[in-house]
Formats: C-alpha cells, sequence, structure tokens
C-alpha cells in the first residue's frame, strides 16, 4: 500500500533533484556484449505488468507498476533501485503521446529528443508516428531498460536512451523537444524553463510540453510563453491514480 499511496500519487522529487543538482553519470545497463542484463530484466518483468488499457493509448503497450504487482501495495524502500517513477505512466505523457499519435506530421521525418522519458511512452509514439531519429533522455538507468524492453513490447528496435543530466550538458540540434510531466517542483521548473529558451534561441527548435495542471505548471511564468494545442479528459484509472486530476493538456513553447 505504501508504494501506491506515498511515492507514486505525490511524485516526490528528491532523487531527482538530488541527480539534477550534482550530475548524473552515464550508466551501463547493459553488458559486455550488447544485450541487456539479464538479472534486472528478469527483475523489471517479474515486478510490472504488460499493460495498455486505462490510458489515453491503447495503442501502445507499457511494462507498468499496476495494482497486480507485488510493489503496489509493499513499502517503498523495499524496491531495491531508485525511486521507479518509470513504471507509471503520467498524465501529461499521455496527453503528448496521444497527441502525436493522432498528428504525425508533427514528428514525421524528424528528428525528437523525449526529455524525462520515463517509460518511454511519447518517445515509442514519436517512433511510431514516423520520426526519423529519437532519443529518449531519463537520469534513472532503470528507465534506460525500461524503455528499451517497452520499444520491443510494441514492434520497434530500441532508440538510444541517455540516462545523464541532459540539462548540463551541450545537445546537437533536434527538431522537436517533448516533456511530459516534468514541471512538478518550482526549482525544476526554472532549470527547465532556462534550458528550454536557451536551446530554442539557440537553434529555433519546436518544444511541446504535457502536463495535466499541476500547480508548479500552471502558475509558473512559462504559461505566458504558451500556447495550449489539445486537452484530453484522462480516463477513469488515471485519474484515480493521480488524486482525481480530470485532464491533460499540451503546450507549444513560444518563447
Amino acid at each position: 500500500m505504501a508504494f501506491s499511496l506515498g511515492w507514486k500519487t505525490s511524485r516526490s522529487h528528491w532523487s531527482l533533484l538530488q541527480a539534477v543538482s550534482s550530475g548524473f553519470p552515464l550508466f551501463s545497463w547493459r553488458t559486455a556484449g550488447g544485450c541487456l542484463d539479464p538479472e534486472m530484466k528478469a527483475y523489471l518483468e517479474e515486478n510490472t505488468e504488460v499493460t495498455s488499457s486505462g490510458s489515453l493509448t491503447p495503442e501502445i503497450q507499457l511494462r507498468l507498476l499496476t495494482p497486480r504487482c507485488k510493489f503496489w501495495w509493499e513499502r517503498a524502500e523495499l524496491w531495491p533501485y531508485s525511486d521507479p517513477y518509470w513504471a507509471i505512466y503520467w498524465p501529461g505523457g499521455q496527453a503528448l503521446s496521444r497527441y502525436l499519435l493522432d498528428n504525425p506530421d508533427v514528428v514525421r521525418g524528424k528528428s525528437v529528443l523525449d526529455l524525462g522519458s520515463g517509460c518511454g511512452a511519447t518517445a515509442i509514439a514519436a517512433k511510431m508516428s514516423g520520426a526519423s531519429k529519437v532519443l529518449a533522455n531519463d537520469i534513472d538507468p532503470i528507465a534506460g531498460m525500461a524503455i528499451t524492453l517497452n520499444c520491443k513490447l510494441n514492434g520497434l528496435n530500441p532508440f538510444p536512451v541517455l540516462t545523464k543530466n541532459i540539462l548540463n550538458t551541450q545537445q546537437g540540434k533536434f527538431d522537436l523537444i517533448v516533456l511530459g510531466d516534468m514541471f512538478y517542483d518550482e526549482d525544476l521548473a526554472d532549470s527547465l524553463h532556462l534550458w528550454l529558451e536557451n536551446y530554442f534561441w539557440t537553434y529555433r527548435t519546436r518544444v511541446l510540453i504535457g502536463d495535466p495542471g499541476r500547480p508548479q505548471f500552471s502558475g509558473h511564468s512559462i504559461r505566458h510563453q504558451l500556447h495550449q494545442l489539445e486537452e484530453y479528459t484522462l480516463p477513469e484509472p488515471t485519474q484515480q491514480d493521480n488524486n482525481g486530476l480530470t485532464t491533460s493538456a499540451v503546450w507549444d513553447f513560444h518563447p
């Protein structure tokens, strides 16, 4: 019960902020032969469930924590790795993924960076919609493995996953940046806002943001630079798992 009522509903942020402030090293979750680490792979497969229900994107299968999984009910401290944010399909990511699937011209033939990728659903939606190049980024190396597993579930060749704090690095040009559910802490929101502004003015890259209307997003100064593209009513299971949030929207960034 601790997992489902603790870190998951509030999306506690101590580990993410710690990594953002100190940097995060590249982590190899592959063996020397290039295969996924078999022990970690087996652990994730044993403690998650493949599902495509209860979200805005039934076309996408994901390996997630669900009420049928042991750690949905276990005490959070018993999970042996960092908090598994990647094991929840957050509502901002659902909206972004739905938007890309419904509007493939947004990504077709383009290079896409999925910032804070989590389970990888939005990156997967971009690839399914015809993106020519996809890079997923998440500071949790376990998310990197989960994203690779989720690619294979959806019949996709796994795309690259960068498991380091991208806000402290120089990146080449992408045609599109997507990020969902990243504005849940004021300090992180400020850092993201500055990075996105600098990136936009350097490369003129389009930026799409997904968020269900968390206070840290709705009250942030970035809202003055956003144009809403679409709003979706969240499925009932997602509403129940996110403290009753009922909608999630996609925003276009225009600094």
